[in-house]
């Protein structure tokens, strides 16, 4: 029973808009796996065994994506919502890139950044 008392205190504690934040990047590492991992791990196995691998790993990327977006759209408008995906995308997919699939960091991505905050600094301005 404590432990239960402690999440929602937790849940109480932390703003919708942090609380949005962590359940899409969960969500976004799920979908990255679900989207990319196939083609490190699968290769050599028919596209639709990978797909259906793909879709039951995107389901626990729903569970989470859905409260979140729910979640966010209590503090932020939908152009927000889905400025800030694409930022947790580029930040869960680089080192996905990097350290899973073993491919070089490139400059590119910090351009991709950069291009990313012009972004965000446009759908959140007053």
């Amino acid at each position: 029973m404590r432990h239960d008392a402690r999440a929602i205190a937790i849940g109480f504690i932390m703003s919708p808009t942090l609380r949005a934040i962590i359940l899409l990047t969960l969500s976004n590492v799920f979908m990255t796996f679900a989207w990319y991992a196939h083609l490190k791990n699968m290769a050599a196995k028919p596209w639709f065994i990978a797909a259906l691998a793909s879709w039951g790993i995107a389901l626990f990327e729903y569970l989470l994506q859905v409260p979140a977006n729910r979640i966010g759209y209590t503090t932020m408008s939908l152009p927000q919502l889905k400025i800030l995906q694409e930022v947790i995308t580029l930040t869960v997919f680089v080192p996905f890139v990097v350290f899973y699939m073993r491919q070089p960091l490139k400059l590119d991505y910090l351009w991709a950044a950069f291009c990313m905050m012009g972004a965000v600094y446009f759908i959140f301005r007053k």
